[in-house]
């Protein structure tokens, strides 16, 4: 992801008790309209093998792509090979890779029976996989996490495919003297929300990945800060504005899910003040910010008769869940509270990259709708009282603006539909396949030569969800458009379950869920 593109996270939280962000209502009304959720599904996972790093697999889908990064940790006396590219450049950057996968395997959690019918349980796990994998080789020891490969400003100095790559493939770690706790955290809730994936088919895999997870989260709960004050060149990229806490919370979180160990709870319950995990009421969920999805999954374990005794931290988990699900609904009582609409109906945070808040909120909002169906509750707004099928069909309308049933009549999810991004800002999508031509193209040449180009990319970079629109839908697909143009891997993943459950409503000819935001 381009440089400028990561230093738009400083205004995130609200006070303990008020929305700091400023937020005005549009009110919109949209004509349904029927789409392949199937389709998506299954370009959604390609766009995975697409962002993959190492040597690849034989049974790679995405022929355009060959092997990279092999010597990744050489310098440094370890196999560092393998991983994500986050974006359209080759650092390894393991927060956001961390809650990549931390994603996929919690849409795998909760829509598994409709990923397998759709057919495509098998590559989900294997994008799950392919993550996992790479963060057992970065935990090199139980306080050494290596945290990053690659250097984002020499990167961003060359128009490279990643197969030629001349840029410096340096590696960072995280250890005891130089702490990161967010890091950790964050890695360690992938490998715990992994371990519940693979624990009936692979259970040797799943207790390795818990058994690195537990490690993970006593590291950075021992020796506690953010890692970018311990690793400097991540600030201008993913710096860790929302802190180390949230992580700590969430880390914690899905040990509880895959152990049932009460420790884990506890820890929730005892640090949910100090931690703010009852105090900050949020408007966005994200690889930064973890507290709505904290207090989504916090506010669950209320209807458990087990919980009884700690019913009362819990209900302010619930209490904040419920602010963050009413501003995605327009149904909190000021409207600076709720989250802004563009003319036609999306979500919208920030103008750069403002699809990775839409697809965080279509899940939660989608994991929510599920969970009072199951309760036969509803959702009490301060401005009305929300049912599973409202909350849904808001999920739906923002899955929709992506899929195309915009006032661009564009698809942002690349490679959907006959009209999407042909110029994603992607080094690899934007340059001949290596495979094609295995002709040397340097860093300045790729700039001259394929850059500035204007036409379409000669790759498609299928599943990619793009930054997306501005805040008046307005959308130029141009290279050098990076906050518009640019996909990440964690705009994506939320979407994998989302899609799976809309695909599996529409198979079984459900009623069809009428937009009306």
């Amino acid at each position: 992801m381009e440089k400028k593109k990561r230093q738009n996270h400083h205004q995130r939280f609200a006070c303990p008790y008020c929305c700091f962000l400023l937020f005005s209502v549009f009110t919109i009304s949209t004509t349904a309209q029927a789409f392949d959720y199937s389709d998506a599904l299954t370009k959604s996972l390609l766009y995975f093998e697409s962002q993959r790093s190492g040597r690849l697999p034989y049974n790679q889908r995405v022929t355009w792509r060959d092997h990279s990064g092999l010597t990744d940790g050489l310098e440094q006396g370890v196999d560092l090979v393998g991983g994500y590219y986050d974006a359209g450049d080759h650092v390894k950057f393991g927060l956001p890779m961390a809650f990549t996968v931390t994603m996929l395997s919690w849409g795998v959690i909760e829509f598994h029976d409709q990923i397998a019918i759709a057919g495509e349980l098998e590559h989900a796990l294997e994008a799950i996989k392919w993550g996992t994998d790479y963060f057992i080789k970065a935990h090199t020891s139980p306080n050494v996490l290596w945290a990053e490969v690659g250097d984002g400003d020499t990167d961003h100095y060359c128009w490279q495919r990643p197969e030629d790559m001349t840029t410096s493939r340096q590696a960072h770690k995280i250890d005891q003297n130089n702490p990161g706790s967010d890091l950790a955290g964050e890695t360690a809730a992938a490998m715990a929300a992994a371990s519940i994936v693979f624990k009936k088919t692979n259970p040797r895999y799943s207790h390795l990945l818990l058994h690195h997870a537990q490690e993970l989260f006593e590291f950075g709960d021992k020796y506690r800060g953010k890692y970018d004050g311990s690793i400097g060149v991540v600030k201008s990229y993913y710096a860790s504005v929302s802190g180390y806490m949230d992580e700590l919370l969430w880390a914690a979180l899905w040990l509880y899910e895959a152990t049932d160990n009460e420790e884990y709870l506890k820890y929730v319950i005892n640090k949910a003040h100090c931690f703010g995990g009852i105090g900050w009421a949020i408007t966005e969920f994200s690889w930064d910010v973890k507290y709505a999805g904290i207090q989504i999954m916090a506010s669950k374990l209320l209807e458990k008769e087990k919980h009884n005794h700690q019913a009362y931290i819990l209900k302010q988990y619930r209490s904040k869940a419920v602010y963050y699900l009413c501003s995605c609904l327009n149904k909190n009582n000021n409207a600076s509270n709720n989250i802004d609409r563009t003319p036609g109906g999306l979500l919208y945070i920030r103008q750069w990259n403002n699809m990775q808040y839409v697809s965080t909120a279509a899940f939660l909002l989608t994991v929510y709708s599920d969970f009072l169906r199951g309760m036969n509750k509803h959702l009490e707004c301060p401005a009305g009282t929300v049912d599973h099928e409202e909350i849904l069909k808001l999920a739906k309308s923002q899955v929709d603006y992506i899929l195309g049933s915009n006032p661009m009549n564009m698809s942002y999810l690349v490679g959907y539909g006959s009209k999407y991004p042909t110029r994603v800002h992607h080094r690899g999508a934007s340059i001949v396949s290596y495979r094609e031509n295995k002709g040397f193209i340097g860093c300045t040449q790729g700039y001259d030569h394929w850059y500035s180009r204007q036409e379409p990319n000669p790759n498609v970079l299928v599943g990619a969800l793009v930054g997306g629109p501005d805040c008046q839908d307005n959308f130029m697909d141009q290279r050098d458009n990076y906050m518009q143009t640019e996909a990440c891997t964690y705009n994506t993943a939320p979407l994998v379950g989302v899609f799976a459950k809309l695909w599996h409503l529409q198979a079984n000819h459900e009623p069809e869920l009428v937009a009306s935001y």
